[in-house]
């Protein structure tokens, strides 16, 4: 038994001793920079390590790529992940995230995710970002605080804050204000309008600076006529 307990023991402060220096090493950030990393999963992969490495070049895992800063091509048939700095591009199989601002590409056939923003191109099935700047085609979805660029969505776009540019859907648009075009086959909904809704039932609120609607259905509350068939605007 004393035996046993001693082996916990040690076995404990062995555990705690490589989270501490896991934590210091990442804390120290990265010790260098290659312009090739190859592997099976990070941090299984040459030159070795998690967080270390900046990728100034091509990093190509199997299942998983990680890279704490990315100049260049990131690839794995699984996801890749990018923890600071993206300037390039990212192809994942299942999934891209980024924790920081994107600059370029990234394409998959699953989701590409990130707090920041994006400047540049997403492709994928599903998107959820803070911002995009850009182009982005989604196969089923996007889901961002604020919109500014082309975005096409086989199912919907729902855009928390403020929406600019054109925003195309198979099923419905949802921005809180809208500037420039929402066009969906269903549905456009905004609480301020100020640019154009096509759509078989558009909703607005308010109705701004020359704004309208075309569609079967086309409601603005502000109106003193709230409801019109085929066009309605501000007026």
């Amino acid at each position: 038994m004393k035996t046993l307990k001693i082996t916990l023991a040690a076995l404990a402060m062995a555990a705690a001793a490589s989270s501490f220096a896991q934590e210091a090493e990442e804390s120290e950030g990265p010790t260098g920079w290659t312009p090739l990393a190859v592997g099976v999963a990070t941090p299984v992969q040459l030159p070795w390590g998690i967080d270390r490495w900046d990728i100034k070049g091509l990093d190509v895992n199997l299942f998983y790529a990680d890279a704490p800063n990315l100049q260049g091509l990131i690839v794995s048939l699984g996801g890749t992940q990018v923890r600071r700095e993206f300037a390039g591009a990212a192809v994942g199989g299942l999934f891209n995230c980024s924790r920081g601002d994107v600059y370029g590409l990234r394409a998959t056939a699953g989701a590409n995710v990130n707090p920041g923003g994006i400047y540049g191109v997403d492709v994928d099935a599903f998107g959820m970002r803070d911002n995009v700047h850009g182009v982005d085609v989604n196969i089923l979805a996007s889901a961002q605080r604020n919109q500014c660029g082309l975005q096409v969505s086989g199912l919907a776009n729902v855009t928390a804050v403020e929406s600019y540019g054109c925003t195309i859907a198979g099923l419905a648009n949802l921005a809180r204000t809208a500037y420039g075009l929402q066009f969906a086959i269903v549905y456009n909904m905004t609480d301020d309008l100020h640019g154009a809704q096509i759509g078989l039932v558009n909703y607005a609120d308010n109705c701004l600076n020359g704004g309208f609607q075309v569609g079967l259905v086309n409601i603005i509350l502000s109106n003193k006529i709230k409801v019109l068939p085929f066009l309605n605007g501000y007026f």
